[in-house]
């Protein structure tokens, strides 16, 4: 009878623990960090505030660092993977976090090479090592099956990951993916971005922000803080010209479901990525009216609703 309590209580105890629990130590770059990334952590918690759920934060040990993942929603629902855009940190998804995660468990992964609060302490040699990190985390995650949202250039990443993984994701969704689909294109809004290069930092950040979103005073002041800071830390961008669009091939290959959404006013996407995305087995593409590169920001409402719709199905 003993026994038989012992294993009772054994088991209610499994059933209690978060799996997760052993990844929520706080890491030493963090709690000891110099006084500039210190001051960035400040800013990206600051941000997190905006998310409005309640969320963990997990910090995996991988081959290449630290990873950092935000999990928000019911722990037994379907999993949805968000990599973000460049430079954004997962925080850039506090407009569309509270939708996403109120029937999904969403883990929100921050890029090891960019400002955010995953740490890189062996190099990466070539791009493809990015989604091999990218699937360490996952797997340490026991991550089997997931639904897999990128935004910019984490569209690109999330490609490259569903052609590799076509068993374990469940829909593809693309948020403006950056050099996906077609080449990106010059534009006047481009080239005020490379002559900005050339002015101060204050000026590079103001550019960025008018040329990629619809209505700047529309994006959060504390996340804009945290990207100006952001800026100024290291970020490592060598593979940027690896980052080359997907053959017809390639993208007709994938047999699970995607919507791909891109901003009217997008200066990285024109129809032509929308026509492409129609053409896949079980794709989608849509035009969504009054936003920029950031239509995950400018229209957030339209894009939540459209992202849960999707995934619903």
């Amino acid at each position: 009878m003993r026994l038989f309590l012992l294993f009772i209580l054994l088991v209610l105890f499994a059933n209690c623990t978060n799996k997760y629990d052993k990844y929520k130590k706080v890491p030493q770059y963090i709690t000891e960090a110099s006084a500039l990334d210190a001051t960035y952590y400040e800013a990206y918690d600051k941000t997190l505030q905006l998310w409005d759920v309640p969320y963990e934060e997990l910090y995996i040990t991988t081959t290449y660092g630290i990873a950092h993942v935000i999990v928000s929603g019911p722990k037994n629902a379907e999993a949805v993977v968000l990599l973000h855009g460049m430079n954004a940190s997962s925080t850039m998804w506090y407009p569309n976090i509270e939708s996403l995660s109120k029937n999904h468990q969403v883990f929100a992964i921050d890029f090891i090479l960019e400002p955010g609060k995953s740490y890189l302490y062996n190099e990466i040699e070539d791009v493809e090592k990015v989604t091999d990190w990218y699937e360490e985390v996952l797997f340490v995650l026991e991550l089997d099956s997931y639904h897999l949202i990128g935004a910019s250039r984490g569209g690109w990443f999330a490609v490259t990951m569903a052609l590799k993984n076509q068993n374990k994701i469940k829909s593809l969704l693309l948020l403006s993916p950056a050099q996906t689909f077609t080449w990106i294109k010059p534009s006047a809004e481009l080239l005020k971005n490379v002559v900005a290069l050339f002015s101060s930092k204050e000026k590079q950040v103001e550019q960025t922000l008018e040329s990629m979103s619809n209505d700047v005073g529309n994006i959060s002041e504390a996340y804009i803080r945290q990207y100006k800071i952001g800026l100024e830390k290291e970020s490592n961008n060598k593979f940027l010209l690896s980052m080359t669009p997907f053959s017809n091939d390639e993208l007709k290959s994938l047999q699970m479901p995607v919507l791909v959404l891109i901003g009217d006013n997008d200066v990285i996407n024109k129809e032509r990525t929308v026509e492409i995305a129609n053409l896949l087995p079980k794709g989608k593409g849509e035009v969504i009216q009054n936003a920029g590169h950031f239509l995950s920001v400018d229209q957030a409402k339209i894009v939540n609703e459209k992202m849960v719709a999707f995934l619903k199905k």
